[in-house]
């Protein structure tokens, strides 16, 4: 258990270090996302990107398990 939480955890630092460079890759605005925008009311919510980056979490902590 403790591996997995290593592990995650340095998933996160190592993404929030990466966080310009995958901006300027699109990733956050991808279609899908939730994008609402009205007078004095600013709404995001990256729907596809946060299942995309799920899929690659999921991908990455199963191949460290096996």
């Amino acid at each position: 258990m403790q591996r997995v939480l290593i592990t995650v955890g340095l998933v996160l630092v190592a993404a929030g270090l990466l966080w310009p460079l995958i901006q300027r890759l699109g990733l956050g605005r991808l279609p899908g996302d939730i994008h609402l925008e009205r007078d004095g009311f600013h709404f995001y919510f990256p729907l596809t990107t946060s299942i995309l980056l799920s899929l690659l979490l999921t991908l990455i902590l199963w191949l460290f398990r096996r």
